[in-house]
């Protein structure tokens, strides 16, 4: 039963990931915008990581998708996740009013319109979900599974 939910989690963070790039993926310009609004990059590093952020995003889903490298995905997207917690929790503190750009868009919005509480808590959500395949990475219908065998 263990390893049928964590072949839940793994699909489902697959589809947060993949949402999240491909919703990115297609507008490169909007994503560096996204990531500049947050005031933390210098602006030379703006562009490679709006523009590199939703292939990471997609190659996570891909992984967790067949589930290969099924622990080092989790890793890297407990790791991700925690870096976009503090980027919220960061212009939030600073009083900056964005749209996180999570899902695509992004950029300045009114004060009214921000939504930093329930990003944060969504995304440690999703951390939590990351910290349940790195315990037990072990999953059905997966390529760890069948390498292994």
């Amino acid at each position: 039963m263990v390893a049928w939910i964590g072949t839940a989690v793994r699909l489902g963070l697959a589809v947060v990931w993949a949402w999240a790039g491909l919703a990115k993926i297609s507008d490169p310009q909007a994503a560096a915008q996204a990531v500049r609004v947050y005031r933390i990059l210098p602006e030379g590093l703006v562009k490679p990581f709006g523009y590199g952020l939703p292939f990471l995003e997609i190659a996570l889903a891909l992984l967790l998708l067949v589930g290969l490298g099924t622990r080092i995905a989790a890793v890297i997207s407990g790791v991700l996740l925690l870096v976009y917690i503090g980027a919220i929790a960061s212009v939030w503190a600073r009083g900056i009013s964005i749209d996180c750009g999570c899902f695509g868009g992004g950029g300045a919005v009114a004060a009214s319109q921000t939504a930093y509480w329930q990003e944060i808590l969504r995304d440690c959500g999703f951390l939590l979900l990351s910290g349940w395949l790195i315990w037990r990475p072990k999953t059905r219908l997966s390529l760890d599974g069948w390498l292994a065998a």
